[in-house]
């Protein structure tokens, strides 16, 4: 069974959603009872909502909705990456108060902001506290930044990451070799985890399995199958699959790994990185 650490929920009416208009695709609400559905039909049991990059004065609320969605009956949801602003001296009081029960990690989205951001003392004093708080930090960064990515994980050595979207590869363009090679220098600290998520939204709009191969096969090189986890980045995935594609095409990707191995990747690394569960 699937455990999807990357869902994305959004709803206009309660929150703020600043970059929304000008992705006109997905510029609208998407529910979680109709994630929900299809997540029971492809097996998708287990679920972390991923922050959207809301409003900065509706980071909390956004947490408040996930808190209520998780106390439904059922619910596969179990917590939220919540959005934060390391870069700001708000940041400790935040972390001081926010709801651990709901909360299990945070994201920064680095690639809507300057790249400086990543190399301030603030931002990586505050990612080091996240490691002192036992909470991992996604990081969101373009291919092209890797090498700030690289920058970030050495500064905060006690502090777990997780390398959003296999790094964002630049599949469309197809430029794998310098995506390689930052991928497998990252792969190098031991505190670095890798999320297999949606990266059927980098493709050219004509992908297939075989475009998407080499980039998930070097992925499980050199991170191996204990450091990877699994996402749908949904609804982002949308642009160029649906979720039940990314799923399937997900699978087939894995065909190779031993079964131990696609449970590592498919959920039990999930349930150790942010739940502690061996």
């Amino acid at each position: 069974m699937i455990f999807d650490t990357h869902l994305h929920l959004i709803d206009r009416s309660r929150l703020s959603y600043p970059w929304l208009a000008s992705l006109p695709p997905l510029d609208r609400d998407w529910d979680f009872d109709t994630y929900a559905a299809t997540a029971a039909r492809v097996g998708i049991t287990d679920v972390l909502h991923m922050e959207v990059d809301v409003a900065e004065t509706d980071i909390d609320a956004e947490t408040v909705w996930i808190a209520e969605l998780m106390a439904r009956p059922g619910s596969p949801l179990r917590g939220a990456i919540s959005a934060a602003r390391p870069e700001s001296d708000r940041f400790e009081a935040w972390l001081d108060r926010v709801d651990r029960r709901v909360v299990r990690g945070v994201r920064r989205v680095l690639h809507v902001v300057p790249d400086a951001v990543s190399e301030d003392d603030r931002f990586r004093q505050n990612i080091r506290k996240l490691g002192q708080a036992g909470l991992p930090f996604d990081i969101c960064m373009l291919q092209r930044q890797l090498p700030l990515a690289i920058n970030l994980v050495d500064a905060c050595p006690d502090t777990v990451f997780i390398l959003d979207h296999c790094g964002v590869p630049d599949i469309a363009s197809g430029s794998f070799d310098d995506w390689a090679a930052h991928i497998s220098r990252i792969a190098e600290r031991p505190n670095v985890n890798a999320k297999l998520s949606g990266i059927s939204a980098y493709g050219p709009a004509d992908w297939t399995l075989k475009t998407l191969r080499p980039y998930v096969s070097h992925l499980i090189e050199v991170f191996g199958p204990r450091r990877i986890v699994w996402g749908s980045d949904s609804p982002v995935c949308t642009l160029q699959s649906s979720l039940a594609e990314w799923v399937a095409t997900s699978f087939a990707l894995l065909e190779d790994q031993s079964p131990t191995d696609r449970k590592r990747i498919l959920g039990s690394n999930a349930r150790r990185i942010w739940f502690g569960a061996e």
